[in-house]
C-alpha cells in the first residue's frame, strides 16, 4: 500500500522512471511562447484527445491566430476546419470563442490566474482550472485528469469515485511539495507504465508497493 509513509519514495522512483519521456504538450508549449492563454487554449483542445494530436492543433491555430482579438476575428468555419482532428469541434470551438470573448471583455485581455475567475470562463472545468494555474502561473493547485485519478486508486492512496473527489482528498493528505507537478509525473507514468488497460506492472518501479486496485489484466 502507498501512503504519506513511503509516498517520498515512491514519487521519486516514479520521477527517475518518466525522465526518458517526452514531456506533455501543455508543458512544451508553455516553456516556449510562456504565454497563459495558450495554455488554456491548449488544454481546451486536449479534452478526449491524444497529446499528438493536441499539439498539431494548437501548433496549427497558432499559426492562425495568436491573441483572442485574432482568435475571435477568424471565420468559425476555418476554426473548426484547423481543430477537427481534436474531435468535439463543435463544442471545441464554442469553447474557444466564449473564453476569449470573457477574457478580453472581464478580464483585460489576461487571462486570470485564481481557480475562481478561471472555472467563471466556458468550458473551464477544475482540472483545466488547476492545469492553467500549476503550469502558466507556477501557483498551488492539483490538477486532476484520468491518470491521476487512476494511479492514486490503483496505488490505494486514496478511494475516489471521480477526478474531483480525488482532487479533494489529495488536497487533504499530498504533501505540498508536490502538489503543482504530480499531474505531470503521472501522466507520463500512465501513458508509459500504468496504462489504463493492462498495466506494464513488469517495468513498474512501485510495483512491489503497489496493491494493484481493480487491475483485472497485467503485463
Amino acid at each position: 500500500m502507498i501512503t504519506n509513509k513511503n509516498i517520498d519514495q515512491i514519487i521519486k522512483k516514479v520521477k527517475q522512471c518518466i525522465k526518458k519521456y517526452e514531456q506533455p504538450v501543455l508543458e512544451r508549449f508553455n516553456k516556449k511562447l510562456n504565454d497563459p492563454y495558450w495554455v488554456l487554449i491548449s488544454c481546451l483542445l486536449s479534452l478526449r484527445t491524444k497529446d499528438e494530436t493536441t499539439e498539431i492543433a494548437t501548433k496549427n491555430l497558432y499559426k492562425a491566430a495568436k491573441t483572442p482579438q485574432q482568435i475571435l476575428k477568424l471565420p468559425v468555419k476555418k476554426l473548426k476546419k484547423i481543430i477537427y482532428k481534436t474531435g468535439f469541434y463543435n463544442n471545441k470551438a464554442k469553447a474557444i470563442i466564449n473564453v476569449s470573448k470573457k477574457i478580453l471583455e472581464e478580464f483585460n485581455g489576461k487571462v486570470p490566474d485564481n481557480l475562481k475567475d478561471l472555472l467563471s470562463l466556458h468550458g473551464v472545468g477544475r482540472k483545466t482550472a488547476n492545469l492553467v494555474l500549476t503550469v502558466a502561473f507556477n501557483k498551488m493547485g492539483i490538477c486532476v485528469d484520468t491518470h491521476v485519478h487512476k494511479i492514486c486508486n490503483r496505488w490505494g492512496y486514496v478511494k475516489t469515485k471521480t477526478p474531483d473527489e480525488t482532487e479533494m482528498e489529495l488536497r487533504k493528505k499530498l504533501p505540498k511539495k508536490y502538489w503543482k507537478k504530480i499531474n505531470n509525473y503521472l501522466v507520463l507514468f500512465g501513458q508509459n507504465i500504468c496504462l489504463s488497460i493492462s498495466p506494464l506492472c513488469s517495468k513498474c518501479p512501485v510495483e512491489k508497493y503497489c496493491p494493484k486496485i481493480g487491475v483485472i489484466k497485467r503485463r
